[in-house]
């Protein structure tokens, strides 16, 4: 005689702080009383959790751990919940996560400017806490790049049509988040330190249509600002950046784009 049992809910894979509390809820149905058991995977050693006994599992979060839990009934029938992560995060800024937080994207580490020799690798790296843990996604130019949906960003061999402004969308069910826009170069010359310039005030601001500031005839520099102190943040000087500057390389100009 069998009785099945089918788990109704799975655990959810979250991404949070050191110390952070949190449970993780399994549930399941039978046609007998069923038992619960959680076991946790930390590197290659997979241990059952002493007292682990309830549909729910209280955490204080110390390390980056794997768990599952096994349901049985009165009649030696067994299944397994999915495996979920809890990946802890152990050096936040301060401030991180925002007091309340509810579970939603917050992006604890932001691309770097990369410049990549054509045919060598490239590698971006985006991560946010969230609950449940986020998705990623990244845009090249403003484009989803549909093949990239990892906290990390990897082509093996760089071409100069990868060269472009990179960003990362961080995303569950409580909303997305969006890590800064970088530059990435691609068997380009690093320009002179000199062109980088920046006002008085230590920030070039974004008004919707951008800066342009010339010198020698044939070099541009254009700054989007997407973050504001005191205003909402915006989308759009990330494109328009990428438009105008690939514009004006078509005119002959040696651009140098900064954003933020």
């Amino acid at each position: 005689f069998s009785t099945a049992i089918t788990i109704t809910e799975q655990p959810v894979s979250v991404s949070v702080p050191v110390g952070y509390s949190f449970t993780l809820r399994c549930r399941a149905q039978g046609r007998s009383s069923l038992q619960y058991q959680w076991f946790c995977q930390y590197q290659s050693d997979c241990r059952l959790i002493p007292g682990a006994t309830n549909q729910d599992l209280p955490i204080i979060a110390e390390q980056t751990q794997l768990y599952t839990c096994r349901v049985n009934d009165l009649h030696r029938n067994a299944v397994f919940s999915d495996w979920v992560k809890v990946e802890v995060h152990q050096c936040v800024a301060r401030g991180l996560p925002p007091q309340l937080w509810q579970g939603e994207p917050v992006i604890v580490l932001n691309p770097q400017e990369q410049r990549v020799e054509v045919g060598q690798p490239l590698q971006l790296q985006c991560a946010a806490m969230g609950v449940p843990a986020p998705s990623y996604q990244w845009y090249r130019n403003g484009n989803l790049l549909e093949q990239q949906k990892r906290k990390k960003l990897r082509i093996t061999h760089a071409r100069a049509s990868d060269s472009g402004t990179y960003l990362c969308c961080a995303s569950n069910s409580h909303g997305e988040h969006w890590s800064h826009a970088v530059d990435v170069h691609i068997g380009e010359q690093s320009l002179p330190a000199s062109l980088c310039c920046m006002s008085p005030a230590g920030r070039w601001n974004y008004r919707g249509q951008g800066n342009l500031v010339l010198s020698g005839g044939k070099i541009a520099l254009l700054v989007g600002n997407n973050r504001y102190q005191h205003h909402p943040n915006l989308l759009a000087p990330v494109r328009d950046v990428f438009e105008l500057r690939h514009l004006l390389e078509h005119l002959g100009f040696q651009v140098v784009s900064l954003l933020d």
